[in-house]
């Protein structure tokens, strides 16, 4: 029988959470994924772009990749999402922590061979990762998704945690002259930036 992974909260278990619309939701607000396999006892972890459709994590990568080869033939990973939401400073170092919101995904990922689910999950990775995008592009080429290979990683052993709020300061450096609070942070989108080979009269589209 194969282990699953232990998703029990040890550490500050009141940031824990098993809720599934919260994972999705923190799944939904990403783009960028880190990957966590061991091979050979060596451990890595790979930064990955990936999507969510419905209770499945689709992660894509070149069919020459040896951590798509590895995961497909039925590797054991585990796929992590954060997002870093502030800089919290209490009037210690001790109290001193990170706004945040995660997700860790555990299990085995599944290879998608069907030409058209293969396609489908593809347009699930564009519109998450650019969104309004796809109606512009060409329909992808049979070499192309020959050339790549999509997994997906069901979300059934997983865990969320997050932090928010002031800090929490012990009682007795309340009194400390220090300025505590919270820096937020967020990713901001800038202005785009025009290919240089654009054709004379493309102008840039609305969703951008």
């Amino acid at each position: 029988m194969t282990q699953k992974a232990d998703t029990k909260f040890e550490r500050a278990p009141d940031r824990g959470n098993h809720d599934f619309k919260l994972a999705c939701d923190i799944l939904d607000a990403g783009k960028i994924c880190h990957v966590g396999f061991t091979l050979d006892d060596q451990p890595y972890v790979v930064p990955m772009a990936y999507a969510r459709m419905g209770e499945q994590l689709l992660i894509h990568g070149s069919i020459a990749s040896r951590l798509v080869k590895n995961l497909a033939s039925g590797l054991r990973c585990c796929a992590t999402i954060t997002h870093f939401d502030g800089l919290v400073y209490a009037r210690s170092s001790f109290n001193s922590s990170m706004n945040y919101r995660s997700v860790m995904v555990f299990g085995i990922a599944r290879p998608i061979t069907d030409v058209d689910e293969k396609r489908r999950t593809i347009q699930v990775l564009v519109d998450h990762l650019m969104p309004g995008r796809r109606a512009d592009l060409r329909k992808s080429t049979k070499k192309e998704l020959n050339a790549t290979s999509v997994l997906a990683l069901p979300i059934e052993t997983y865990s969320s945690k997050c932090r928010t709020g002031p800090p929490h300061d012990s009682k007795s450096d309340l009194n400390t002259p220090v300025w505590a609070g919270v820096v937020p942070l967020e990713l901001s989108v800038g202005d785009p930036l025009d290919a240089p080979d654009v054709l004379p009269g493309v102008i840039r589209p609305d969703y951008l």
